[in-house]
């Protein structure tokens, strides 16, 4: 640790009362801590950091309310409508856009010696802190001249204040980690132990191939890709833990493909403080509540979006009128905000609403499960559970002569169905949220290419299809986002993506309010007499 010189530390009241090492070790931790808080570069960069924040977002670090008046009429909304970034630019250049020429804002262009001369003929001398905090909250220049009508004027803390000077005074020479002139730093995070070590490998060699692949054409914007990888856990703080050591020790400017299932909360919300996006993460619980993570985007839909599918598609079908609709599922956070997904869907599908039978995970008991189901003769029963003990629930209905529609809304039960009893021919629904029709023959040679240049496995090929489409679609944000690169134009590339064709995948759009590029799934029920799926329906849209 650098240490400021110069500093003294006063010793806090009643240390001489412990003992010698004891008061040692309380010394250096309260030392240690002080330097930190005293130091002017740190207090610099947490200015800069916290400044960044205004400057890009409109909100305070601390939490405290930034208003913006707008017009003649000083219309008021919350300073994250009217961020600086949106007109003046990340790069705090400015932009012409409908007629509007907004100002340079960066430190050289306001401190110029001779002032400025704008378009319009107003002219000012070179700003200080003082006049720039008039011209933010009081829309005037160092001349007293009022500003455009399109500025508008700012409500905020002094804290806040200081802070946003202290940024724009950095701001030519602000860069996110992990970039540079000729490199762009990737993670993405694999188990390598344990049930999924297997498919962990495949995942890392379909993504290592496809970033070698790309440095051996030259790169993007002449940058050439340093690809890190870090291990998931077996628990879900230590894969926190995990990818954390990885974004600070390999300064990790954007993230593809990881493994985050069974982590989702910890890994979001790591994503989130860190700043750092994540594209196509591997999981079946996407995390797309209020408020939004603006640096997650996810390729396909998960389980809630599956079974909303199913909703929709049984909405649609004769034999399912108005059917009595169950959910049986162990009790977990995750799956009961699938029930309430299921729940809600039913309502704008104007059926009847699903009731729930949870059950304690590891201690499923199908005999018991279907005295309670009873035996409704138009019932759809939604089965969260694993195959198992989906197959034990159909084997115990089918002594009873009750053949309900099972609908199961996860394509990792699929082929396991294929052992169910006979009197279940055709009433067996399950969700994909991909289909052999997504994929086109171009997208297709160009992944068997690259599969056989770098010799991948040829097994876990579904895993391998995602990352290398994650992959791809981070490399486009990256073409649209410019040579001047940074996180937030990822972000805002990636926002933009309209119907992009990964040649494997659905087509992909995402948006300020969009974090799921295909929203949507296809239906297929099983023949059971020939070991076959057989489409149920076409791409069922959720948008």
């Amino acid at each position: 640790m650098k240490l400021c010189p110069h500093r003294k530390l006063k010793r806090p009241a009643g240390l001489k009362s412990l003992g010698f090492l004891a008061r040692l070790v309380v010394a250096i931790a309260l030392s240690c801590g002080a330097w930190e808080r005293a130091c002017p570069q740190n207090q610099l960069a947490l200015q800069e950091s916290r400044g960044k924040q205004i400057y890009v977002h409109g909100t305070s670090p601390s939490g405290s309310e930034i208003l913006a008046f707008f017009g003649p009429s000083s219309l008021e909304m919350p300073g994250s409508a009217m961020a600086c970034a949106s007109c003046h630019g990340l790069d705090a250049l400015g932009k012409l856009e409908d007629g509007v020429n907004p100002s340079n804002l960066t430190w050289k262009a306001l401190t110029k010696p001779y002032g400025v001369k704008h378009a319009d003929g107003r002219q000012h001398p070179p700003y200080t802190e003082r006049t720039l905090v008039l011209a933010v909250t009081r829309g005037i220049d160092p001349a007293g001249n009022k500003l455009l009508s399109v500025m508008p004027r700012y409500r905020m803390s002094s804290e806040d204040l200081a802070d946003l000077i202290v940024y724009l005074k950095h701001v030519e020479t602000d860069r996110d980690p992990g970039i540079s002139d000729d490199r762009i730093v990737i993670g993405t995070a694999v188990p390598s132990k344990g049930a999924l070590a297997d498919m962990g490998q495949a995942v890392k060699a379909v993504t290592g191939a496809f970033f070698q692949e790309l440095n051996s054409q030259g790169g993007i914007y002449s940058r050439r890709f340093e690809l890190k990888f870090g291990e998931t856990a077996d628990k879900p703080l230590a894969t926190r833990a995990n990818i954390e050591r990885l974004l600070k020790d390999e300064r990790i400017f954007a993230m593809t493909g990881a493994f985050i299932a069974g982590s989702e909360k910890e890994i979001l919300q790591l994503m989130a403080q860190q700043e750092v996006p994540l594209i196509g993460p591997l999981t079946l619980y996407p995390q797309t509540g209020f408020p939004l993570n603006r640096q997650v985007f996810y390729l396909l839909c998960g389980i809630d979006g599956q079974a909303r599918a199913l909703i929709e598609f049984a909405a649609k079908q004769p034999e399912f009128k108005n059917p009595e609709i169950v959910v049986v599922y162990p009790q977990s956070e995750i799956n009961a905000s699938v029930f309430d997904a299921i729940e809600d869907q039913s309502k704008k599908e104007g059926l009847s609403l699903p009731q729930a039978y949870p059950y304690v995970e590891g201690r499923f008991d199908a005999v018991e499960t279907i005295k309670q189901l009873g035996r409704a003769s138009r019932g759809v029963v939604f089965f969260l559970g694993n195959s198992e003990e989906a197959l034990s629930l159909m084997r115990e209905a089918d002594k009873l002569g009750w053949f309900p529609s099972i609908f199961l809304p996860s394509a990792s039960h699929a082929t396991e169905m294929f052992v169910a009893p006979i009197g279940f021919n055709g009433k067996v629904f399950l969700s994909f949220p991909t289909s052999p029709t997504d994929q086109s023959a171009e997208g297709i040679a160009e992944f068997r290419a690259l599969a056989e240049k770098y010799n991948l496995p040829t097994h876990h090929v579904a895993a391998q299809m995602l990352a290398y489409s994650a992959a791809k679609i981070l490399v486009e944000a990256l073409k649209s986002a410019g040579k001047d690169l940074s996180r937030e134009k990822l972000i805002r590339a990636l926002e933009g993506l309209y119907e992009y064709q990964t040649g494997i995948t659905p087509a992909i759009t995402f948006g300020p309010n969009r974090r799921i590029g295909a929203m949507g799934a296809y239906v297929v029920t099983i023949d059971l007499k020939e070991k076959q799926f057989l489409p149920a329906s076409g791409w069922i849209n959720l948008n």
